[in-house]
């Protein structure tokens, strides 16, 4: 899966307003089964966005036109807790999901999603309330901003998954930028 750079990103806003959305409510496990990390999109939300006969569930958010190809997911506290599985990370992404804002992560996940090229961003129900009045918003991450049509709400992230989100470098990107270095290392043993 390509992760691109995260500069400048304008994107359209779904809101998923619950707390304690699990990673298994993100990607059931069963449909694990796959060994690549391209497919899960399909599943993403499954239980919830499907109906036992397999149609699409109408009342789903992300099923509703106005939110069909939407990249930003505003959502609740604790998003990503339980299993550390970096499933629901790569259906999140595989699905179009670039930036997930919420009250707060799990640990795992949080990093999960810096791993795979999705930004999360931390912020306060005020805050969030505010961004989901809008269909567009603008998130500028080399000055950790969130514009609106109204205000900017500024946003923390730790510069070193700041780095790895604005260039699009995964971890082995990251070491592959030493590449020169390493060789010379081992050209010493």
């Amino acid at each position: 899966m390509e992760i691109k750079p995260i500069k400048r990103y304008h994107g359209k806003v779904a809101p998923l307003f619950h707390n304690n959305i699990d990673t298994d409510q993100i990607i059931p496990k069963t449909h694990l089964k796959r060994i690549t990390k391209t497919g899960f999109g399909q599943f993403l939300f499954d239980e919830w966005r499907y109906l036992d006969d397999g149609s699409p569930n109408p009342d789903f958010i992300l099923n509703q036109p106005e939110y069909v190809d939407a990249s930003i997911l505003v959502t609740g506290d604790n998003f990503g807790c339980g299993s550390s599985r970096e499933h629901a990370a790569w259906a999140l992404k595989d699905f179009g999901i670039t930036i997930v804002i919420a009250g707060s992560f799990s640990d795992i996940f949080y990093m999960n999603c810096t791993k795979n090229g999705i930004l999360p961003i931390k912020l306060e129900q005020k805050d969030r309330e505010d961004i989901i009045q809008h269909t567009f918003i603008t998130i500028d991450l080399p000055k950790q901003i969130i514009e609106l049509p109204n205000r900017q709400i500024a946003f923390d992230i730790d510069k070193a998954w700041k780095y790895k989100l604005e260039h699009g470098l995964d971890d082995i990107d990251l070491t592959l930028q030493y590449e020169t270095e390493i060789e010379k290392y081992e050209l010493q043993n």
